[in-house]
């Protein structure tokens, strides 16, 4: 008896269709987490209902963790590597500017987490996401880190979404009133940025 309902199980389960969708994954900080939003308005998850509209079927996957570092990215992408990946939106790096953390340091746990996504999963799709900081630490720092995700891009051959924030920065009817964050208008012009490079993957 108990071996025919183990049998009966064990068919039933081979009857349940699998999940056969891509995965993407969002991994980043506040900004990818929707900080002081709920869930549905951060940009991953409109991104998602984009993807839907069009009419394809992804697994979108938001990793984002608020006041996340280049380096605690680094700490945590060997967890993140436990689930399959096809295409991986790296948005990271803004807080490490925030602090004023050497820019070396940025490029090297950026290249960190490419390299163990790489060796994992070496047909996955990369995208990264640059950013800005403002001049607190002092313009030529502010330049520098301006050019830390060109100079990833150019040694990983990874596709390339120049400034996240494109038309949402510095616009208060978009952003929160801290004035760093997008609100849910904001995330949705952020989605269409990162649609644009996102797309031709799909």
């Amino acid at each position: 008896m108990l071996l025919s309902f183990i049998i009966f199980i064990t068919s039933l389960a081979c009857m349940i269709p699998q999940d056969s969708r891509k995965t993407i994954i969002f991994y980043g900080n506040s900004l990818t987490a929707g900080y002081g939003l709920a869930p549905e308005n951060a940009f991953p998850a409109v991104v998602a209902e984009l993807i839907e509209e069009s009419g394809k079927k992804y697994k979108v996957v938001n990793a984002g963790v608020s006041g996340e570092t280049s380096s605690g990215g680094l700490t945590r992408i060997d967890w993140i590597l436990k689930q399959h990946i096809d295409i991986f939106i790296l948005e990271l790096g803004a807080n490490d500017g925030l602090r004023g953390i050497p820019t070396k340091k940025t490029i090297e746990n950026l290249l960190g987490i490419i390299d163990k996504l790489k060796s994992t999963y070496p047909d996955c799709k990369i995208i990264i996401a640059g950013m800005m900081v403002p001049p607190n630490m002092g313009q030529d720092y502010a330049n520098k880190f301006a050019g830390i995700y060109s100079e990833i891009v150019k040694s990983t051959n990874a596709a390339f979404i120049p400034f996240l924030l494109e038309g949402v920065a510095g616009d208060p009817d978009l952003n929160l009133p801290d004035g760093i964050h997008p609100n849910s208008e904001g995330h949705k012009i952020v989605a269409k940025n990162v649609m644009a490079v996102l797309e031709p993957f799909l």
